[in-house]
Parts: C-alpha cells; structure tokens; sequence
C-alpha cells in the first residue's frame, strides 16, 4: 500500500465461519508478534460464496473462492488475504505472490455419519454419502461402487446441518475445517489417507500479498513454516502440471521426514472405475521437480487419456 500503513494491517477474508476462523488465528499471530501494529478484518465476498446451487465441478472457474480477494490486494485495499491453500489457484494474478505458508493441521478427511464409530468400510450396502468433491466422489466410489454419491455445497456448518436434516446415511469434510470450529463431535471416523489422498494444499493456509508490500511480507516471515512450504510446492507444482482444478479428480500429499519429500498422488475417473495413483520421493530443495516428475508418471502411466475425456466433458457441458 502506498504509505505501508505502519500502525495498520487489513486482512482481506471471506464471510464463512471458517474462512473467519482462519483470518483471526494470522490476526492473533500478527498482534501476538507485532504489538505496536493494529489488524483489522475486511470481509470479501467471492463467486464462490454467491453460487451455491451448482456443483463447483460445473461453475469451471478456478478462482472460484480468490478473484475479488485478489483484486483488492492489487487495488491496495487489503494487505493480505487469508486462503484455504486447496482454494488458491497454481497460477496467481500478475502482482501477487504466496508470502506465508501456516504449519499444516492434520490435512484428511472425515466421515460424518448416524453413529459413532461409523466407516467408509461398514457403511451399509447402496448408503447415501453427500461430499461437493469430485476428488472425494471418486476416490470413495473406488473403495466402494455400490455407495450412492450426491452433491454437497456450503460451508461447514451449513454442510453439517444440511445432513442432519437429510436422509442421507453420511457426508465426507475436511478435518481441518471441522476441528477448527470445534465440531468434533458429529465426525463418526477419521479416514486415512491410504483410503482417500486429500486435495493438493488440504489442512494450511496461504497468505498471499501483493509483491509491492515488503513491510506486510515482512511482518509475515515468523507465521511460515518451512516445512508445509516445502510439501504444498510439490503438491501444487504436480496439481499445475495436470492442469487440474476443481472440474478433475485429483488428490496429493506430500511430507517433508529425515530421509527426503515423499509425494502420493491419485487420478481418476469421474465415475471411480480407474485410477491412477503413485508414490515418490525427491529432494526437499526441488520440491517443484518432485511434482512434476510424479505427474508426469502419472500421465504416463495413463491418466493422461482420463484427463483429456473430462476436460472435453466439461467443454461440451
């Protein structure tokens, strides 16, 4: 922003409960960090927020829940706006880059079903389960062909509450986002991710900035976490170079250990009937070439044709 504004900070956030949630946990951590700075939320409702009777597979807009955020980080409105990392697009606008990575909460999913203790495996026999994923469509009728899948959109509450006055037998949401507004209680199971890879950047948060604000960038440097940065680079660069978003059936997970960055990534079919999925391990230093490469594999290997029947799809529909 021009004058910096150094007695000020505006985060730009969506209205969503847990969009809030997470403009108020870097809020926090800014005061904490920044005593002598104040920080203000602005509220910016995005496409995504507005449509919610279309399946986000079929609106085919990959700055679906960013583009308003992001016009006002270039017109100087706001500082920095707050993401679900799943949410940012691999390609930002001209302007504009990812200043700050959150530590990675636990990035699965979980089943959200009539009784505790309830799983993907003993679901009953053509069981109904609500998810707005194509991600999670795919991976859970994989596991199981006889369930029943429907769509799901709205936040998490509203999910939460859509079901519990439904007839349906479960829905599928991402832990990340139901522990943070503390409703643990309705999840029946965690799924593992042997059994559903979650979207590329599931569970952190991007911070991203305009390039011209060096005082904000600096002020972000202490809410990085390496680590995440380095996992969600070789998810994303591996997301880019399949030209994925949410129209594709694409999940990935990378972690950072003691012996290197290890990469697990799934492509499949709209219907679950095939998918591709491979593992690998790279460098910590290249995480964007371990990305690549894995995608490459996985093109290879034949999720290439896969990828070229649903775009065509989505072209026609």
């Amino acid at each position: 922003m021009k004058d910096l504004r150094r007695n000020k900070v505006v985060i730009g956030s969506r209205g969503s409960e847990l969009a809030l949630w997470q403009a108020n946990f870097i809020k926090k951590e800014l005061e904490k960090k920044n005593k002598n700075i104040g920080v203000e939320i602005k509220i910016i409702h995005t496409k995504g927020d507005k449509v919610l009777d279309v399946a986000l597979s079929k609106i085919g807009d990959k700055s679906l829940f960013t583009k308003e955020l992001e016009s006002a980080l270039l017109q100087d409105k706001i500082d920095l706006a707050v993401h679900s990392l799943k949410d940012l697009q691999t390609d930002l606008p001209s302007g504009l880059k990812l200043a700050a990575v959150s530590k990675r909460h636990n990035p699965g999913d979980v089943l959200i079903a009539r009784k505790k203790g309830t799983t993907i495996k003993n679901l009953k026999e053509g069981a109904t389960v609500a998810t707005g994923s194509l991600r999670r469509k795919c991976q859970l009728m994989h596991l199981r062909p006889d369930i029943n899948v429907v769509d799901l959109r709205g936040n998490v509450p509203t999910r939460i509450n859509k079901f519990l006055n439904s007839k349906w037998d479960a829905i599928i949401l991402a832990r990340a986002g139901v522990e943070r507004l503390k409703l643990n209680k309705h999840i029946s199971s965690f799924i593992s991710t042997d059994l559903i890879l979650p979207a590329v950047g599931q569970g952190a948060l991007g911070i991203e900035i305009n390039k011209k604000n060096s005082f904000v960038e600096k002020l972000l440097k202490p809410l990085h976490d390496e680590n995440t940065y380095i996992a969600v680079i070789a998810e994303r660069s591996l997301l880019k170079t399949l030209e994925g978003g949410c129209q594709v059936p694409i999940g990935a997970y990378a972690q950072v250990t003691n012996t290197g960055l290890y990469l697990d990534a799934i492509v499949g079919s709209l219907d679950g009937s095939i998918t591709f999925r491979k593992k690998a391990r790279g460098s910590k230093r290249q995480p964007e070439l371990l990305g690549k490469s894995l995608a490459r594999d996985l093109l290879k290997a034949g999720a290439k044709s896969i990828l070229q029947e649903i775009y065509n799809i989505s072209r026609k529909s």
